[in-house]
């Protein structure tokens, strides 16, 4: 009798397991979009800027550099967003902790590079996280 009564619970255990998995793979894959942005949207804008300083920040160039156009940008979303950024970045006048005033370098200081980003965001936290970056000189 006692083997019994063990039984229901444990069914009932395996239906709710089954459950959270059957509703977490739903969930991962019905909620999930991709879909090109305009680059003035809120959250782009705000991404850019975390994009530009985390370059320079880990650029061992001693001027700062600043994006001069954005060729596309992909907006994922689940349950946070990630965009998926393509863009062109030129080396300026301005040494790394200045960030006003700055015009581009020509002549022989003259450097411009092409950069993709996968970026983690959370903009209702202002959360950010790089998640894959490669850029090349162009």
């Amino acid at each position: 009798m006692m083997a019994g009564s063990w039984q229901a619970p444990r069914l009932l255990l395996a239906i709710l397991a089954a459950l959270v998995a059957f509703t977490f793979q739903t969930r991962r894959k019905t909620f999930m979009s991709v879909q090109e942005v305009p680059v003035s949207e809120p959250y782009v804008i705000a991404t850019m800027r975390f994009v530009t300083n985390e370059f320079n920040k880990e650029s061992d160039d001693k001027y700062s550099f600043r994006i001069v156009r954005v060729l596309k940008v992909q907006k994922r979303v689940t349950d946070h967003m990630e965009y998926h950024v393509n863009l062109e970045m030129r080396r300026t006048t301005c040494q790394k902790l200045q960030t006003e005033n700055c015009t581009l370098q020509e002549g022989e200081l003259y450097k411009q590079i092409e950069c993709f980003y996968s970026v983690f965001v959370v903009p209702w936290f202002e959360k950010y996280k790089i998640l894959n970056k490669n850029c090349t000189n162009g």
